[in-house]
């Protein structure tokens, strides 16, 4: 069984926990109060510094972990929420899993924050959004570093706040806002289901701890596939699909791309989109214990990857394809947790990182170079003046279309092994999305860096390289997108390769005690796996060919807007409509009931009773100040009668 040592005394240790994330928790106070007053290159040592700090101090732990024994430990600070049986601590948990998340969110976080440097320099609120960015990685590291519920909890609700500021960055464009709002409430439904798998988590196990309640789900006695244990899981699932943008809580993700660049790498590709993912497999011993929870986790995993596959093939906007490929490479994550392949997922997990950052950060620095122009129709050949954008972004197309030796490559092959093991159909779905994914992946390489320019006059005379601020980063990605799948060699090339899956295998411990068949080992032939292995790269070279021949070769370009459509195309470029569903199912009803309730309710009962009791005091005061004449004798009147009343009533009554 996995070794929680509690309570952890080492002092010197706990104080270096602690400042992973307050140390960019001090980025946001001082870049938020500061905001104009600090000169820009100030809020750039500080919000990077921190940053980067909380880097170097990670690597520590990792490397301080490993050579004692790679221990589990939990930190605990003091006891945070007290109230009768519930007794929260604020402690974080260090761990395998706590660690590689740590270990990616900063460092891809600090290289984000480098280039945001450049990319923003010429914003008039370059403090306040290097204030929102530190919050934000205090936010993501409370909710990995968190060793319970609550806390992964508030680091969830923290990254939603800052999603809805960063997206909304921008905020005198109303397009902008609306998509920040429209994040904001589409996660707070997800975030219903969390906090209710929450409760219902403490109801049945006592605590909403991990040491706790892990240990008490490894010798759960309600069975597979218990009522309760199906509810919680799906709850916690719910959350999941909300934050991680899956079907049909993904429409937010696209319209996300109103924030600054750096935003979209930072938040919506490496890091808060893949908290769903984090969460579920935290809680890998209660899924092991709910596997109709597992399969429609893979189902709704595959509807969503094809779903926003097929929009990917359409879409012109350079960062809406990225997002799109975002969502898609999201449901191949679930996908791999449906069929429980835990370290398939968290590895792609890692390599998405490298490879989509660098992506995001590639199409920024395009976006930089067009004077922000994003429409693909209007660029072209140029690679031959952003060689270095050009070849980290061929780099990253390479890397997610699963071309080997790079990382894409490793994942993809390892995550569509599990698949087929668990389902052939889903396998077959599976290669689908990633030929798909390789030709829209290569068909934005080919219309945006190869053939003639297609933009202004303007736009050609400004086309440069982008500063070394955002261009170190983007190198950095691209040798990680190159090397990382290395750390998950498979099987036929040796054993005991997967330096990754071994690495996380502690994680399991509990999940193989509640269920041992569930995580199981992976058995195919090498032959099997050498071939399952070729499909996947001919798929991928086909769908690169196919983009080739068209947009290279023939010169095609996609049609201008307002060009008529054909019918299937259309369809797939307004995105299967689901937004305008969505506001004809649910958005419209909704305000037309609002508008209702504000008619009646509001300004008929409650403004009725309010200004009611105003207009019954106003008459009455007005009534009775003729009361107040001034004649003696009428007041002497009043007295001897009120007296009457009084003998009277006494008399009768008393």
């Amino acid at each position: 069984m996995q070794e929680i040592v509690m309570p952890f005394n080492n002092q010197a240790m706990a104080l270096l926990c602690l400042l992973i994330p307050l140390l960019p928790l001090i980025g946001f106070i001082v870049n938020g109060l500061g905001n104009r007053k600090l000169a820009k290159g100030m809020v750039s040592l500080i919000g990077c510094g921190t940053v980067l700090a909380s880097f170097l101090i990670s690597i520590y732990l990792f490397v301080d972990f490993t050579a004692n024994g790679s221990r589990p430990y939990t930190v605990d600070f003091y006891n945070w929420i007290s109230v009768g049986e519930m007794q929260i601590g604020f402690a974080f948990l260090i761990d395998q899993l706590t660690l590689l998340m740590m270990l990616m969110v900063t460092g891809i976080g600090f290289f984000i924050h480098l280039y945001s440097a450049g990319y923003m320099s010429h914003d008039e609120n370059f403090g306040k959004f290097f204030a929102f960015i530190n919050l934000f990685m205090f936010s993501m590291l409370i909710l990995v570093m968190g060793s319970n519920y609550v806390m992964m909890f508030v680091g969830w609700e923290g990254v939603g706040l800052c999603s809805y500021l960063l997206i909304g960055f921008w905020n005198k464009n109303t397009n902008y806002n609306n998509a920040a709002k429209k994040a904001f409430v589409m996660n707070r439904i997800g975030d219903l289901g969390f906090l209710l798998a929450i409760f219902l988590i403490f109801i049945t196990f006592g605590s909403v701890s991990y040491p706790q309640v892990f240990t008490e789900a490894a010798r759960y006695t309600g069975g597979i596939d218990s009522t309760v244990m199906i509810t919680i899981t799906m709850l916690l699932f719910i959350g999941a699909m909300g934050k991680s943008a899956q079907v049909p809580l993904f429409t937010w993700l696209p319209d996300a791309m109103a924030g600054p660049t750096p935003v979209s790498a930072l938040i919506h590709a490496a890091t808060m989109v893949t908290a769903g993912i984090y969460m579920v497999l935290r809680s890998n011993v209660l899924y092991v214990l709910a596997p109709t929870t597992l399969e429609f986790i893979a189902i709704v995993g595959i509807v969503t990857a094809l779903l926003a596959a097929t929009i990917g093939l359409a879409q012109n906007d350079i960062k809406k394809v990225l997002a799109y490929s975002t969502v898609s490479q999201l449901g191949y994550m679930f996908l791999a947790l449906g069929v429980m392949a835990f370290s398939s997922s968290i590895f792609h997990v890692l390599t998405h990182a490298f490879f989509k950052a660098l992506l995001f950060l590639g199409a920024g620095s395009v976006i930089h170079a067009m004077s922000n122009e994003q429409d693909i129709r209007n660029m072209g050949g140029l690679r031959k003046y952003l060689p270095i954008t050009f070849i980290t972004f061929l780099i990253g197309t390479l890397a997610i279309a699963g071309i080997p030796p790079f990382a894409g490559f490793f994942s993809k092959d390892e995550l569509l092994a599990h698949v087929w093991q668990h389902s052939k159909l889903l396998w077959g779905l599976g290669v689908l999305v990633s030929f798909m994914t390789s030709f829209y992946m290569f068909r934005l390489v080919f219309l945006t860096f190869y053939g003639t320019f297609r933009g202004t006059e303007a736009q050609k005379s400004h086309l440069h390289e982008s500063p070394m601020s955002m261009t170190l980063p983007l190198i950095v990605l691209a040798v990680l997108s190159t090397i990382g799948g290395f750390l998950g060699m498979p099987p036929v090339f040796g054993e005991n390769l997967h330096v990754l899956q071994n690495y996380l295998a502690p994680i399991y411990s509990f999940a193989s005690l509640a269920n041992p068949a569930a995580v199981a080992p992976m058995h195919l032939d090498h032959a099997t796996e050498w071939i399952l292995m070729g499909v996947s790269v001919a798929v991928a070279l086909v769908a690169a060919g196919i983009a080739y021949t068209m947009y290279v070769s023939k010169k095609q370009v996609p049609a201008a807007e307002g060009e008529r459509l054909a019918p299937v195309h259309n369809l797939v470029y307004n995105k299967y409509y689901i937004d305008e569903l969505y506001n004809a199912i649910i958005v419209r009803p909704v305000m037309w009931l609002s508008s209702v309730f504000h008619k009646v309710f509001d300004v008929v009962i409650v403004d009725g009773i309010v200004n009611g009791v105003a207009k019954f005091v106003m008459l009455s005061s007005r009534t009775l100040r003729f009361a107040q004449s001034g004649v003696i004798g009428f007041y002497i009147l009043v007295m001897v009668l009120s007296i009457a009343l009084i003998l009277f009533l006494n008399f009768f009554i008393g």
